[in-house]
């Protein structure tokens, strides 16, 4: 009799040898047909979270230490990126700033919006504040930016703003004059840039990080078919020998970056007088999500990050999500239970992503589209969530701001897209490279996204569920 591995799984020692004749393989003369299990490529993996995690949580603090501190630790590098821009251009203070000549000036961009929500708004019982709530998107042309240090406040104007491509919390330096209204004419503006980078390692052959988000279920417009499709594809239970041994048995780790379910709103309701039948229809979705989670953790190294419909903490940093919701996948000592944002290397290559609220808020408050371009513009403008705690809900610190770049990962990503997207973003001045990655949701677009370790290369691959 033969005994067969499956995929980590042992028998009870008292079953051993007993049914072994029923896990063989059916005898078969298809040469095509799968045989064995798929030989699976290691990578050494480090996480590195530890200024995500939250170990006291004191809310009674102002945010405005927050911004104290950024713009204490970011100011250096924005005055740097002035000199080297405009050599000979004074950087000043705002109190310092003359009346006459021109100067720049390092300072933290405040947005002045008159469409920006605000939390008075709920008790205004006017139906056109309402729908003004319910926009996609919060900007106008009338917008205006200020900028602020630790000692005043300046309002900017120019027609060389770019007004549209800022939003609130991001630190720059501005070069202009100052105008007899005392507003300051901007004639250029510049950020800190990407932060210095560590060389990318020679990993010598291909190797794949598998980065899916927006599982979505619980959703009744998913499909469970994609979805076992997905599990079944990244376990090496389908695709062609040569698939699974030169593709599926060179990933070697899977990243769910949030999105496990569609959404926490049944989760959160009160459940003392909730019957039997309603309290598990709203445990069936985190069933579901424990069972595929279950099958890959089997096969594969996972990491799990927390999104917004996921049940976690709705403040960033979100902290891991509760090994009590994955009963079956927890037992695996390869589920890795992660914070949003999560940063780890593989390999020696830097990964650093979110579930895409930090990239969804900037699409809110500013004009742009492309969610690449907003990943290309948070390496810029060197935060991963310039627009938290303004508009994007954030934990208050006072010493100490986790989402500041202190150097630049080899792959940004970001989850909850609505389509996929990818570049490589680089700097002339310091040499650093980093392919950004925008994620899209799998349960509308059946996307799962493969990164190449060696090469940094990116390769989107898509399944559908065909339907009668």
């Amino acid at each position: 009799m033969m005994e067969v591995e499956v995929a980590g799984l042992e028998a009870p020692p008292q079953l051993k040898g007993t049914y072994d004749e029923l896990l063989a393989a059916p005898a078969s003369d298809d040469a095509a047909a799968p045989t064995g299990t798929v030989v699976r490529m290691a990578a050494s993996f480090t996480p590195k979270d530890n200024r995500f995690l939250l170990k006291n949580r004191d809310y009674d603090r102002q945010y405005s230490q927050l911004y104290y501190y950024r713009l204490e630790q970011m100011r250096k590098h924005a005055e740097e990126a002035a000199q080297r821009a405009w050599p000979g251009i004074q950087v000043v203070h705002i109190l310092s700033v003359p009346e006459e000549g021109e100067v720049a000036i390092a300072g933290t961009l405040y947005k002045e919006m008159a469409l920006k929500p605000s939390i008075l708004d709920e008790y205004v019982k006017d139906r056109t504040m309402s729908q003004q709530l319910g926009r996609a998107r919060f900007t106008q042309p009338d917008d205006r930016l200020i900028l602020e240090d630790e000692g005043a406040r300046l309002a900017l104007c120019g027609d060389k703003l770019p007004v549209g491509e800022c939003v609130t919390g991001v630190v720059a330096a501005v070069r202009g004059h100052v105008l007899p209204n005392g507003d300051f004419e901007a004639l250029d503006l510049c950020y800190a840039g990407l932060p210095p980078q560590a060389p990318l390692p020679a990993v010598g052959e291909d190797k794949y990080v598998a980065l899916v988000s927006g599982l979505g279920v619980g959703d009744g417009e998913s499909s469970p078919l994609r979805l076992e499709l997905l599990v079944d594809y990244l376990s090496g239970l389908l695709g062609g020998e040569q698939e699974r041994g030169q593709v599926v048995g060179r990933i070697a780790r899977v990243v769910v970056a949030g999105g496990l379910l569609k959404s926490n709103a049944d989760l959160s309701q009160p459940t003392a007088y909730s019957s039997v039948r309603q309290q598990a229809a709203a445990l069936g979705p985190v069933r579901d999500v424990d069972m595929a989670l279950t099958e890959l953790a089997a096969a594969v190294p996972l990491g799990i990050m927390p999104g917004a419909g996921d049940p976690a903490n709705y403040t960033l940093p979100q902290q891991p999500l509760h090994r009590c919701m994955f009963p079956g996948a927890a037992a695996y000592s390869t589920l890795h239970r992660a914070t949003n944002p999560h940063e780890f290397e593989l390999d020696g290559v830097t990964f650093l992503g979110t579930s895409g609220q930090n990239v969804d808020d900037v699409c809110r408050y500013s004009e742009l589209e492309d969610r690449v371009t907003i990943l290309e513009k948070l390496l810029r403008w060197r935060h991963l969530a310039p627009t938290a705690p303004d508009t994007l809900a954030a934990y208050p610190y006072f010493n100490n701001d986790p989402f500041i770049l202190r150097s630049t990962p080899h792959v940004l990503f970001a989850g909850g897209q609505p389509q996929f997207g990818t570049a490589l973003v680089e700097e002339e001045a310091g040499g650093a490279a980093c392919r950004v990655v925008a994620v899209p949701n799998f349960c509308t677009t059946g996307c799962v996204v493969l990164v190449n370790l060696a090469t940094l290369y990116c390769q989107p691959i898509y399944f559908d569920a065909l339907q009668d």
